[in-house]
Order: structure tokens, then sequence, then C-alpha cells
């Protein structure tokens, strides 16, 4: 069975990433419109934790008035926040 990153509990604080990926603002250019399916985030079970924002590689995930949004003009549909959200807040959907 492979191992998957929503499986990994840091035993160490050393362990937990302190930062994201790529600071905000670093991507400049809009999504060209390729992505077939996208990351919704369900807040109802959303606790806040960060953990997609801290694995986001493009960094579009962001907290806004207590809420976790995603800003989809620079998303490209990867699902690593998917697959690292522990309670199963976030689904992919076919691109609209």
């Amino acid at each position: 069975m492979k191992p998957y990153l929503r499986d990994f509990v840091p035993k160490n604080l050393e362990d937990i990433p302190d930062t994201t990926s790529y600071e905000a603002g670093y991507l400049v250019t809009k999504n060209a419109g390729w992505r077939s399916i996208r990351p919704v985030i369900d807040n109802t079970q959303c606790v806040g934790c960060l953990a997609c924002y801290l694995h986001c590689p493009d960094g579009v995930i962001f907290k806004s008035n207590g809420k976790v949004e995603i800003d989809y003009d620079f998303c490209k549909g990867c699902g690593i926040c998917k697959n690292v959200c522990r309670l199963g807040a976030i689904r992919m959907e076919a691109e609209k």
C-alpha cells in the first residue's frame, strides 16, 4: 500500500512545514483554461488546519473571513490539497 500525504502524522515539530511552497504573488499568469478538475472546499467540514495551504505547490489557498478559499485563477487542479485533507473537506469536481 502506498503512503499518502494525508496519512502523514508529524512526530516532531521539525516535520511540520513552516511556510508554503511559494509565497503569495509568485504566479502572475492566470490559468490558461486547461484545468479539467478543480478542488472545492466544504467549509462545513473544514476546521481551518491549513494543511492544504502548506502543501499547495502554487500557493493558491488562503484564509479569508475565517474560511479557507482557493484562487481558481492560478489553481492547476493537481489535487494535492484533497490528498492532504485528513477530514475529507476537499473534493475534486469537473471544471465547468
